[in-house]
């Protein structure tokens, strides 16, 4: 991740490569929206920006070279949308991002974007960083000639100072977590198995002061974690349960996170088609950021307990795969008849749930990439929130809004319970009816939530991966999607907002 510091020196006067300014549409064209005195050292700049037929669109971008008394070699103007005297944080982010990802190549970036508040200054530092992400682990030679990402960043800010510095350490905290959890989602499932996932949460756990338990298949069969054992056993690869929990001597509220962590699948015996299979690997993602939010929390010494369960398992059809009709007995006892191996998350997830209510937490959020019906419901850039109450539904949806991420609240509805019976077991893990079948999968899960307990279920399963092309700081691959949300929650319960 490159390096990023702060400065609030003129923008004119900062050394750089680019010097990243804001371009907004006004009522009589293009205008400027930049921090420090950008304006001023740039005003000249608009007729060049209008003739190069800028207009200040969201995310549109144009090069020119640097006018006399501006130090940096040439000025980017990032479009910010409509003229307003606030830019929100998401805006600002996603202008960042887009600026960055076009500089691949620099050493160095100003940027001189709206920044002064602290708000404004932790989003365009988030935006940067992320939007300057690469997933170059596995380019041997194909590397060679291609533009290394941005090497640094200097934020010009006019924030108060204290208050600047805080904002700069909360963003640096973000964008290390969502780029573990792309890292993480982009690694190939030949690499990252159960075990080695597991082994890659007890190293960042270690590296963060988390305390890491990893039950592995011996554990969780005489656990009688029969949901997690049934998904996993038809894979060489065995599954895995992690632990992972951050203590404040002087928390008094208590977050549990369950994040589902199949690090492929192909739907097992009830195999998925071959076309697009690949994106699977990425069924881990809600996994990948419980672990990267848990990392972020003991960076930021929130003051509120946080534990996290990811339920690590390779769905994979074999001669020892569950098959449908199968009955497995879930963690608790309750009994789960398979009657489609690729309703698989929902399986982990339920001995997950079940395990982490024994702590009795004060709010219990699970994050999954879950359902193709979320991506039918709501497209491949908004996820869902359902829960058991609708003001933690709410309150969640909140979170989600002031994190700068797209989630809509959906319900539960109690009629879609009974297409879950099943004439063998106490409950089937699919409706065959096959309508509503992200609510559907809300509602299995609800079943195996503690009564009183208020949860809220997050499914992340189209905006977690990108497969059409790169956006503000959103990657092709694995985007991190949730963990700015779930952090938010966490300090919302140490703020007492919770």
């Amino acid at each position: 991740m490159p390096s990023i510091s702060l400065t609030s020196s003129p923008a004119s006067s900062v050394a750089a490569g680019a010097l990243v300014v804001g371009l907004a549409q006004g009522p009589n064209g293009p205008v400027l929206a930049a921090g420090s005195d950008a304006p001023t050292a740039l005003r000249g700049l608009l007729r060049t920006l209008s003739a190069l037929g800028a207009t200040g669109a969201v995310e549109e971008l144009t090069r020119v070279p640097a006018p006399a008394g501006v130090a940096a070699t040439f000025v980017v103007a990032v479009g910010l949308g409509e003229r307003r005297r606030t830019y929100d944080g998401e805006t600002l982010r996603r202008a960042a991002g887009t600026a960055a990802r076009s500089l691949a190549g620099q050493t160095k970036v100003a940027l001189a974007l709206p920044a002064a508040s602290a708000e404004q200054a932790e989003a365009v530092a988030t935006g940067a960083l992320l939007g300057a992400y690469a997933f170059d682990s596995f380019r041997k030679k194909t590397n060679e000639g291609r533009p290394a990402p941005v090497g640094s960043f200097l934020l010009v800010v006019d924030a108060e100072p204290k208050a600047a510095r805080a904002a700069l350490a909360r963003a640096k905290s973000v964008a290390t977590a969502m780029t573990l959890t792309r890292d993480l989602v982009n690694t190939p499932p030949n690499v990252l198995t159960p075990a080695a996932f597991a082994a890659e949460a007890e190293r960042v756990g270690r590296a963060s002061g988390l305390e890491i338990t990893v039950l592995d298949e011996k554990q969780l069969k005489r656990g009688g974690y029969g949901g997690i054992m049934g998904v996993g056993q038809g894979s060489a690869h065995p599954p895995r349960l992690v632990r992972i929990a951050y203590r404040h001597p002087k928390a008094t509220r208590h977050l549990a996170l369950v994040g589902k962590g199949i690090t492929f699948d192909t739907g097992g015996i009830s195999i998925k088609p071959a076309l697009h299979m690949e994106a699977m690997k990425s069924d881990m993602a809600g996994a990948a950021a419980v672990l990267s939010v848990l990392a972020a929390v003991a960076a930021l010494k929130s003051v509120v307990n946080v534990t996290g369960w990811a339920a690590m398992a390779e769905n994979m059809p074999s001669g020892s795969a569950q098959r449908p009709s199968d009955v497995l007995t879930t963690y608790g006892g309750r009994t789960v008849e398979v009657l489609n191996t690729d309703a698989e998350g929902r399986l982990v997830m339920a001995d997950a749930l079940v395990r982490a209510a024994e702590e009795h937490p004060d709010l219990l959020v699970d994050v999954a990439t879950l359902t193709g019906a979320q991506i039918v419901a709501l497209g491949s850039r908004t996820s869902a929130i359902m829960s058991n109450d609708d003001a933690t539904r709410d309150r969640v949806f909140d979170a989600s809004k002031r994190a700068g991420e797209a989630f809509w609240p959906m319900p539960l509805p109690d009629e879609l319970r009974k297409g879950l019976d099943s004439p063998v077991a106490d409950i089937a893990n699919v409706d065959n009816a096959r309508m509503g079948g992200m609510l559907s999968a809300g509602v299995f899960l609800r079943d195996f939530v503690a009564p009183g307990l208020n949860w809220a279920h997050l499914d992340i399963a189209g905006p977690s991966y990108n497969t059409g092309a790169a956006y503000g700081y959103t990657p092709v691959g694995g985007t991190g999607v949730a963990v700015r949300t779930l952090l938010q929650l966490a300090e919302d319960l140490a703020a007492g907002r919770f």
